[in-house]
């Protein structure tokens, strides 16, 4: 089964990997890509030389197709970064977190792919006018850096491929083969896991932060910095709440970011999370994650045929 997503970027599996600043290196981007699917290598961390660093070792731990994310926001030069994605044919990027019309004529100009990260129907529409290949439709339920009023998928990626006729990305809220599948009727060409690349074996993270995404509910996460910026989905940690629950600034200092993140502290920092984190319930490799949730895709989608074709339908 191909689709426009897996055509593009010249992949088996349609699924893509969030790119998680200090989490979307390496070690997780080259096990996706080795899996089929298309690892991302991050900018959101602003660590631009040890990035550059994980883009060399890319070359050396997969032969397969891997893309960039050029997140303007916590870049001090972004054209910079462009100059250094075409200087390492890095083929892919996506684009977030800024205005698409900074970044993608250019990107585009050099021969590379774009996608931008939308989380409303006007950001689409900026994007679609700055000439992107694709959209990563990014809704509200998803971990990480969040526009705090904004939509679910559920409404966000049928309007989407409604109103343009480009390939879609679905982020937020994708675990498994019947997720994906959801993404599809909804319009979707593919999707983006976030969380549950997080909690996966190859995720360099603390297990203290697998395991609770493990341990968490579908109400287990908050969005702090709700009137401030950067918002973001998290895991509902003490702190996280109090935040929340007084509207106070959640600062993203860099130490407490690490005593979270590779020290395990989940009162330090901030650890990103879904909502999906309900749906996970093991650590698992990225291979098996990527192989069971394509099949079990395909299977749900050839059952829902039938049962149409039967003139029923069934779990």
């Amino acid at each position: 089964m191909q689709t426009r997503i897996t055509e593009m970027l010249g992949i088996e599996i349609p699924i893509v990997q969030a790119p998680m600043g200090w989490i979307a290196r390496s070690q997780l981007a080259s096990a996706v890509s080795n899996a089929g699917g298309l690892g991302i290598i991050e900018t959101s961390s602003g660590e631009l030389d040890a990035i550059k660093g994980e883009v060399a070792k890319m070359r050396s731990m997969t032969d397969r197709p891997f893309g960039m994310n050029l997140a303007q926001l916590f870049i001090r030069d972004p054209l910079s970064m462009v100059d250094f994605v075409a200087e390492n044919e890095i083929s892919f990027v996506t684009t977030s977190a800024g205005d698409p019309s900074v970044l993608v004529p250019r990107l585009k100009d050099l021969g590379i792919t774009v996608f931008h990260v939308v989380p409303t129907i006007r950001g689409a529409q900026k994007a679609i006018d700055a000439g992107v290949d694709g959209l990563v439709v990014e809704g509200a339920e998803g971990g990480g850096f969040k526009n705090a009023d904004g939509a679910s998928c559920l409404v966000l990626v049928p309007e989407i491929a409604e109103r343009f006729d480009v390939p879609i990305i679905a982020a937020g809220g994708f675990v498994d083969g019947r997720s994906m599948a959801a993404a599809f009727a909804l319009g979707a060409d593919g999707v983006q896991m976030g969380t549950r690349m997080v909690s996966s074996v190859e995720s360099p993270i603390h297990d203290n932060w697998k395991q609770s995404i493990v341990d968490g509910s579908e109400v287990d996460t908050v969005i702090v910095n709700r009137h401030n910026r950067p918002a973001m989905r998290v895991w509902a940690s003490e702190k996280a709440r109090a935040l929340d629950a007084a509207n106070e600034p959640a600062q993203l200092a860099p130490d407490a970011m690490m005593g979270t993140y590779f020290g395990g502290d989940m009162e330090s920092g901030f650890a990103m999370s879904g909502q999906v984190q309900g749906r996970i319930h093991s650590v698992e490799p990225v291979a098996e994650i990527l192989r069971r949730a394509w099949s079990d895709c395909q299977s749900v989608l050839r059952a829902l045929g039938t049962s149409v074709a039967d003139g029923s339908i069934s779990k």
